[in-house]
């Protein structure tokens, strides 16, 4: 069997290094690679497409869960295991729904971190005994939901929502896409529209649960 080419993506160095030393004592697993963000794990994953991305959740400057769904989108090869310190629905539903096949705590023990990037990376899907419940549950909720159906709104349209929810300013968004204040107001209001929101505030609190902006944990 080849070597699994695992990406790392934590915003603590204390964290990186320990699970780089622990893999790298598996046979036949590597981490080539290390991102202390969403956005340079976004590019590491195009870059060198490694087998395996392990992915914690809350990362600032873009969080994991939409990393996550850029990397389904960008780089559909790459297979994705969340692992975080958060065991409720939003997080792990979060996660789902961008696209993720494993996701676990970091509680636990590092042999079944190994068992699930053998499995991941096997084309398989590994999710902690502790957090089955909630997968189930989401499971149910949305049969024949595909990993990485992601939202209903485009990658430009959520760039934008991003944007505005994290408090930037119609007029300062324009410049960004080149294109006109009216164009903003047109793509904000499309998007209040899709969504069957009434509000910038209900606008924001969807942003929140796609990942879209930064989750406080």
């Amino acid at each position: 069997m080849s070597t699994i080419r695992v990406l790392l993506a934590d915003d603590h160095t204390i964290v990186r290094d320990g699970l780089k030393t622990l893999i790298e004592k598996e046979a036949g697993m590597e981490v080539i690679a290390e991102a202390e963000n969403g956005h340079k794990a976004v590019q590491l994953a195009q870059e060198l497409q490694p087998d395996v991305v392990i992915m914690d959740v809350t990362m600032p400057d873009m969080n994991g869960i939409e990393a996550t769904r850029e990397i389904m989108e960008q780089t559909p090869g790459v297979r994705v295991i969340g692992l975080s310190m958060h065991s409720d629905r939003r997080y792990v539903w979060g996660m789902l729904e961008a696209g993720v096949c494993g996701y676990l705590l970091k509680d636990c023990a590092f042999e079944e971190l190994a068992t699930a990037i053998r499995n991941v990376a096997g084309g398989n899907t590994y999710f902690s005994p502790c957090i089955e419940l909630v997968v189930k549950v989401y499971l149910d909720k949305t049969p024949g939901l595909s990993h990485g159906s992601g939202s209903i709104l485009t990658p430009r349209q959520r760039e934008i929502l991003r944007l505005l929810a994290e408090g930037v300013a119609a007029r300062e968004i324009a410049p960004h896409f080149n294109v006109s204040i009216k164009t903003i107001e047109t793509h904000r209001r499309n998007m209040m529209g899709k969504l069957n929101v009434r509000s910038i505030a209900e606008l924001t609190k969807y942003a929140v649960r796609e990942g879209l902006v930064s989750i406080e944990g």
